[in-house]
């Protein structure tokens, strides 16, 4: 028993029939249909059933369970928003605020040498996709939420060996786009990851060596904190809906697909905002 309701799965189906019609694909030439393949990818999505499994379940090769499955993947992420259009939506919604952070999709994918010559300890170049912070492989996606936390937009995926900040410019229209949204009545919360990006997104005052902080800074750091808190709840909510996103063992650079397209599957919740 799959937690989704009926109509994502006929709403999935549609994507997955637009798209064989898009392509030409006679009828009758899959070993799927559109309804059991979508079935194959939401265990996928929710349970993260091995493709073995799935493919065996399904009387089908490994190789085309693994084809099924990206096809689903793409269909959904192109469903997906862009900022733009979830930033109006939010808008639209009365939001006063929304949120940026950035979250660790753990990878178990095999070691990457990274661009640089800097070495670890045993003298290894630094891994591609290693994010020291979280001492684990993985890729960085950047997540925009609701005030109340649910997530409204994903980025794509960034190596796990880069910082928020970096992550974030390396996709070059979200901070101006931020700094649109960013008015007097509507701002972009972000975490000191995030300090040098001031223009676009509103940080909390950083305490330097030799200056303290005065009472009204850490008033203001704790109004930041506690509005911006909710914020957590948008990454913790696609990783424990969606198992696959606990540990992807595909390609890395299908984090990004991967996660957009998990955004997508709450569709069943009946909320855009």
């Amino acid at each position: 028993m799959l937690p989704v309701a009926e109509e994502t799965v006929h709403f999935v189906s549609g994507l997955l029939a637009a798209e064989r019609r898009r392509r030409g694909t006679r009828g009758r030439r899959r070993a799927l249909g559109c309804y059991r393949q979508v079935v194959l990818v939401l265990r996928w999505f929710l349970d993260g059933t091995r493709l073995a499994q799935l493919a065996g379940d399904n009387r089908i090769g490994r190789s085309t369970a693994y084809r099924y499955l990206h096809e689903g993947i793409d269909v959904l992420a192109a469903a997906a928003p862009g900022l733009r259009g979830a930033l109006l939506a939010a808008r639209a919604a009365g939001h006063s605020h929304v949120t940026v952070d950035g979250t660790l999709i753990r990878t178990d994918r095999c070691h990457m040498p990274g661009p640089t010559a800097r070495t670890d300890r045993s003298g290894r170049r630094v891994d591609l996709w290693w994010s020291g912070k979280h001492t684990a492989h993985g890729g960085n996606v950047q997540v925009i939420a609701a005030p109340d936390g649910w997530p409204i937009w994903t980025s794509p995926v960034r190596p796990g060996r880069e910082h928020d900040t970096t992550a974030l410019r390396a996709h070059p229209e979200v901070l101006p786009l931020l700094a649109e949204w960013t008015d007097g009545e509507h701002a972009a919360l972000g975490d000191l990851g995030y300090e040098g990006e001031r223009g676009a997104l509103t940080t909390p005052i950083k305490h330097r060596a030799g200056c303290r902080l005065t009472a009204d800074q850490r008033t203001v750091n704790l109004l930041h904190a506690a509005t911006r808190a909710p914020a957590e709840r948008g990454n913790s909510l696609l990783k424990t809906t969606f198992k696959a996103l606990r540990r992807v063992s595909l390609c890395p650079w299908r984090i990004g697909a991967i996660t957009a397209a998990a955004l997508v599957l709450h569709r069943e919740h009946d909320r855009t905002t």
